[in-house]
């Protein structure tokens, strides 16, 4: 796997972002040196796209997938440079390993480009780089992997000697770490693990939930074709809708929130797990429930929406500019029924006694604050997301089972601090975007043991969320299964306590 390039990763760190020019290929460069030398790839991305203003819709795509796919394939790309080179990949130059990454990428993996073509613009771009001197090892190199491929007559990506350990094996061949391909293996098997390899190496899907309140699926479906953006209903969910094929104006660099029905609030982009999440809530009309980590918003507007604005939502989230974002929906939505706080959930308490902040309208509602005060209760809690590896590159390689003991931590605290807010006979929904156990069942059955007046409760019969629920009452979605998102979630009821006698 990966392994830290220590002395160079920290000069290469130090190296000054040269201005944004050139082709694509160019500015995919400059952001992939920024990823590898720490930085995060949708940020490094975005960066460089903005100031990349020359570049046409279809280059900004290419640019995209260079650094989106160099980031998921690295440790596999790394694997064929050993092979190919003299050097192993962990002892080469920063900058001419970020050069092999993308000429051996645009071979293996973008069957779209001739591999002709994508020797000559590494090999041109490697001499744009300062490596004229290593243009003809460039050359080399990529040439001697298009031999082999040509030799097996296979497209790519992987003509090499693979590890014989199986957990080794799946990790250098799909690019993941080993602990994350043994934690798949023992929860699926070896067959099933390397499904969900596969499938999280894919281009992530593009969802939409419909805005029931303000339209409806048919119409928003009937205006993406309108614009030549095709999308189809995501069955069971009442308000999805998958787009499969932008249109070339889109496909050309248009922006999603320029699709249509986006600034009249039709629709959201939410995946098809997380509007799950609302509907295994259920909230009613005129429910007080609470979104304890609401940031970016997607499920606070779905449950302002399920109850037709009718009730009290209390959005919390202790990060001020992720709540922007949420606030951003609410204003497009014209919801009226939200109120968010850039909060702490684990420091409510606090909060209520010791500032003077505390909104007039809140404690109108809620006096004492929030024991025993609200109907629904969401915490889609923070968490290692190996749920989502295929919306986040570099997540992969930035999580490691040391940082998801602390988040493991972080969950329960968040738990034990927020349970006590349901009232009886109320509910809490737990859910996570991560498919593993420890921040999932494990987690949920140890706070059960140690607090009896909870008690999971299975979806009702017939509702969309039975259809996935386990005998246990859990739903936990694998993508390769299900197609959609990794998520846990779990629905919970507070008993109410005995009429003494």
């Amino acid at each position: 796997m990966p392994k830290p390039r220590s002395k160079s990763a920290k000069k290469f760190a130090k190296t000054k972002t040269k201005p944004v020019g050139g082709t694509a290929r160019q500015v995919a460069l400059q952001a992939l040196r920024s990823v590898l030398a720490g930085s995060y790839a949708d940020a490094a991305l975005d960066r460089y796209l903005r100031q990349a203003s020359h570049l046409s819709g279809q280059d900004r795509g290419l640019v995209t997938e260079l650094v989106y796919g160099c980031t998921r394939q690295r440790r596999s790309l790394d694997a064929m440079v050993d092979h190919l080179a003299k050097r192993p990949a962990k002892d080469q130059a920063p900058e001419l390993l970020a050069v092999l990454h993308l000429g051996l990428y645009q071979i293996g993996y973008l069957t779209q480009i001739p591999n002709g073509i994508a020797v000559h613009e590494t090999v041109e771009l490697a001499k744009l780089s300062g490596l004229q001197g290593l243009s003809g090892l460039v050359n080399g190199i990529l040439r001697s992997y298009v031999r082999r491929l040509e030799a097996l007559e296979q497209g790519g990506p992987w003509c090499f000697p693979l590890p014989e350990d199986p957990i080794d094996r799946l990790g250098t061949l799909h690019s993941y770490p080993n602990w994350i391909v043994k934690s798949w293996c023992d929860s699926l098997g070896p067959e099933a693990a390397e499904q969900l390899c596969q499938w999280f190496n894919q281009v992530p899907a593009l969802d939409l939930r419909v805005n029931q309140s303000r339209c409806d699926r048919a119409t928003v479906i009937r205006a993406l074709q309108g614009s030549g953006t095709e999308g189809e209903e995501i069955a069971p969910l009442p308000q999805g809708i998958r787009v499969r094929k932008l249109g070339k104006s889109e496909a050309a660099g248009r922006k999603v929130m320029e699709l249509p029905g986006f600034k009249e609030g039709w629709w959201a982009v939410q995946d098809a797990s997380a509007q799950l999440v609302s509907l295994l809530l259920d909230p009613q009309p005129d429910d007080i429930v609470v979104d304890a980590c609401a940031a970016p918003g997607g499920k606070t507007c779905h449950i302002a929406d399920l109850m037709g604005d009718r009730g009290c939502i209390i959005a919390l989230d202790r990060t001020l500019s992720r709540l922007k974002k949420l606030r951003q929906n609410v204003q497009r939505f014209q919801l009226d029924s939200v109120r968010s706080l850039a909060i702490d959930a684990c420091q409510w308490q606090e909060y209520v006694t010791v500032t003077d902040s505390y909104p007039e309208e809140l404690k109108e509602i809620f006096p004492d604050g929030l024991p025993n005060s609200c109907d629904r209760l969401l915490l889609d809690v923070p968490c290692s997301g190996l749920g989502t590896l295929h919306r986040r590159a570099d997540a992969r390689w930035r999580q490691t089972p040391d940082n998801i003991v602390d988040i493991i931590q972080l969950q329960r605290q968040i738990l034990d601090a927020t349970a006590p807010w349901v009232k009886p006979g109320g509910i809490l929904v737990y859910a996570t975007c991560t498919i593993n156990p420890p921040e999932n069942l494990e987690l949920i059955n140890a706070f059960l043991a140690e607090n009896s007046q909870w008690a999971i409760a299975s979806p009702p019969a017939g509702s969309i969320p039975a259809q996935f629920a386990k005998p246990d009452g859990t739903i936990e979605l694998w993508p390769h299964q299900y197609d959609m998102d990794g998520f846990f979630m779990v629905k919970m009821v507070k008993s109410t306590p005995l009429a003494a006698s």
